[in-house]
């Protein structure tokens, strides 16, 4: 069976990237089985230059956030004319948006599914539905999911994918009634992403 373009790009990153969602954490991962580079040979091992190194580390983020390039690249933009360090609100803008904080919650097993579900009208924000997945989502903003059978039943899915998650503290989860709290802008210490955000701005600074 041919491999899976998830687990390719997991395997050329030299990590789990979850874009499978909570499936990666399964024994069967091909990044814990296969520790070479995707292809017939793998890469051959060699300096990389500065350059090299500042692409890696941002295609290993807008990986681990599911995003295509241009998305990628506005955030980074938006980040950039803000106030504060720039690789610290940069995590922010990407962890508070509304595809990713679905995926959080355990609402939706992968970032891809969550912005899916946001697409086709599943998901309510303050009551009210919002299908722009990119949509940013401030402290104090509710998340739910709509009160309709189909809705109702891709959650319950999800939960039972996701039901050992844990859950960070900068959110709230209200199982029962399929919705979740985002009560805080997390920390930089508190978003685990193993990359070097400093990094990243210098590769768009140039």
């Amino acid at each position: 069976m041919a491999e899976n373009v998830n687990c390719k790009l997991c395997r050329r990153e030299g990590m789990k990237l979850f874009l499978k969602g909570e499936r990666c954490n399964m024994a069967k991962c091909p990044v814990e089985r296969q520790k070479s580079k995707p292809g017939a040979r793998g890469f051959r091992r060699r300096k990389l230059s500065a350059y090299a190194v500042q692409l890696r580390e941002k295609q290993k983020l807008k990986r681990l956030y599911d995003l295509r390039e241009k998305q990628f690249k506005n955030i980074v933009m938006k980040a950039v004319r803000k106030k504060g360090v720039t690789g610290d609100v940069l995590l922010q803008l990407l962890e508070t948006r509304l595809d990713n904080l679905v995926c959080r919650l355990g609402l939706s097993p992968s970032k891809s599914g969550a912005r899916q579900m946001v697409s086709h009208g599943h998901i309510l924000v303050n009551g009210r539905k919002v299908d722009i997945p990119s949509c940013t989502i401030k402290a104090g903003d509710v998340i739910g999911v709509k009160d309709a059978p189909r809705s109702r039943h891709i959650a319950e899915r999800a939960f039972r994918v996701t039901e050992k998650k844990e859950m960070p503290a900068w959110l709230r989860l209200d199982r029962k009634n399929f919705r979740g709290e985002l009560v805080r802008n997390p920390t930089r210490d508190e978003i685990e992403v193993p990359v070097s955000m400093n990094l990243i701005v210098e590769y768009y600074s140039k």
